[in-house]
C-alpha cells in the first residue's frame, strides 16, 4: 500500500511539475488564418520550420505585409511575450515565398490613413522596478510606428502590465478631436479581460509627421467590490474646453460594510498647437 501511495504522489507531482512548466501563448498574438498582417519588429526572420534552431529562409522588415496560412501548435516565450509560431506566404517583387514567423513579432493592430500606415505591437520586455515593495517586475513594452512606405517616419514606445494577463487589444484612428494642428488621434489599448486585471488606453497624436504620446490612461476593477476609472475629455466631447484635454478619474472601494467609499479627481492639459503641458 505504501508503494502504492508513493508511486500516486509521484504521479501527481510530475502532472502539477508539467502543469506549471507548460507554455501558453498571450491572447494578442491569436491570428486568424487566410487573413493579412504585418511585420511589426525591425526585422523578422522567416525559418523553414517553426522553431528557433530552424533554418534562416529569410528576413523580412518592418511593414512587409504577409498572409497567416497556418497557425502552429507551438508556442516560443520570450520575456513576458509567448506566441505560437504561423506558417505564411508573402511576397517580394514578383516572387511569392513561404516560411514561419514567430507571432510576437507581428503586429497585434494596423491601420492606414492619408498615405500612412501605423502599427501597434508588443516589441519586449523590460525589467521594472517597483518602488512600493522594492522588487523588480517583467514588463512588456507596446510601440506605434508611423510608416510612409517601407520608411519609419516616427515611433513611441510605452508599458502595457504582464505579457500573461493580456488577451485582447485594439488599435484604431479617432478623429483629431479638435486639436489645433492634429491631423488625426491613434488609440491602442490591451486588456487582460478579467476582475482585477488592468487594462491600458494609450492615446497618440499624429501631426506634422511626428506621433505624440498622451499619459496613459489605466482603467481596473473587481466586481462590485472596488473599480478605478480614467478617461480624457477632448474638446469635441459633451464637456470639452477649445486647445485643452482633460483628465478625469473616478475611484470607488467598498468597506467591511458593504458600503461604498468614491473619489474624484480632474486635471487640464493645455495644447497649444504642438504640444501639451498641465494647467
Amino acid at each position: 500500500m505504501k508503494t502504492l501511495w508513493t508511486a500516486l504522489f509521484v504521479l501527481m507531482l510530475q502532472f502539477f511539475t508539467a502543469q506549471e512548466n507548460e507554455v501558453y501563448a498571450d491572447g494578442v498574438f491569436g491570428f486568424e488564418e487566410n487573413k493579412p498582417q504585418k511585420i511589426f519588429t525591425d526585422w523578422t526572420r522567416v525559418r523553414k520550420e517553426p522553431n528557433v534552431s530552424s533554418q534562416i529562409m529569410d528576413s523580412l522588415q518592418t511593414n512587409q505585409q504577409v498572409m497567416i496560412l497556418k497557425k502552429e501548435e507551438g508556442v516560443l516565450r520570450l520575456g513576458e511575450r509567448g506566441a505560437n509560431w504561423y506558417k505564411i506566404s508573402y511576397q517580394k517583387g514578383d516572387v511569392i515565398s513561404e516560411g514561419y514567423v514567430w507571432g510576437g513579432n507581428l503586429c497585434v493592430g494596423y491601420r492606414n490613413k492619408n498615405g500612412y500606415d501605423f502599427l501597434f505591437g508588443l516589441s519586449k520586455t523590460i525589467d521594472k522596478k517597483n518602488k512600493e515593495f522594492n522588487t523588480v517586475e517583467k514588463q512588456n513594452i507596446a510601440g506605434v510606428k508611423a510608416m510612409e512606405g517601407n520608411t519609419l517616419i516616427d515611433e513611441v514606445y510605452f508599458d502595457t502590465g504582464r505579457g500573461e494577463e493580456l488577451s485582447y487589444a485594439t488599435f484604431n484612428i479617432e478623429s483629431n478631436h479638435k486639436l489645433q494642428n492634429v491631423e488625426l488621434t491613434l488609440k491602442a489599448m490591451v486588456s487582460g479581460e478579467a476582475c482585477g486585471v488592468a487594462s491600458y488606453d494609450q492615446y497618440i497624436l499624429f501631426k506634422d509627421k511626428k506621433l505624440i504620446a498622451l499619459p496613459q490612461l489605466m482603467n481596473v476593477g473587481d466586481a462590485d467590490v472596488f473599480y478605478h476609472n480614467e478617461e480624457y475629455i477632448f474638446p469635441n466631447d459633451k464637456g470639452g474646453i477649445p486647445n485643452a484635454f482633460i483628465f478625469k478619474m473616478e475611484e470607488m472601494e467598498k468597506d467591511d460594510k458593504d458600503r461604498e467609499k468614491k473619489k474624484r479627481s480632474s486635471k487640464t492639459y493645455r495644447w497649444n498647437g504642438s504640444s501639451y503641458t498641465l494647467k
